[in-house]
């Protein structure tokens, strides 16, 4: 799992989780639920997508700014 800031009209930008299940049955709803019984409310996913798999460099660090580009395609509104 990773997680990311995905642009907002109302706060600028809002928490997104990019998830790679462990199982067929996870929806964005259990990701949301888990987060609000385990984190401060403003680090709780506001929106969740599933990916087969997370792109990451040749050391295994996760690659945040692909995950990021589809969100932020405007020119000059990349974070």
């Amino acid at each position: 799992m990773a997680v990311i800031g995905i642009p907002s009209e109302e706060w600028g930008e809002n928490v997104h989780a990019v998830v790679v299940p462990a199982s067929a049955g996870v929806t964005a709803e259990d990701v949301i639920a888990f987060g609000r019984e385990h984190l401060a409310g403003y680090k709780v996913p506001r929106s969740v997508s599933f990916v087969g798999e997370l792109p990451k460099t040749g050391s295994g660090k996760v690659l945040k700014r692909e995950l990021r580009a589809p969100y932020w395609s405007e020119p000059g509104a990349a974070v």
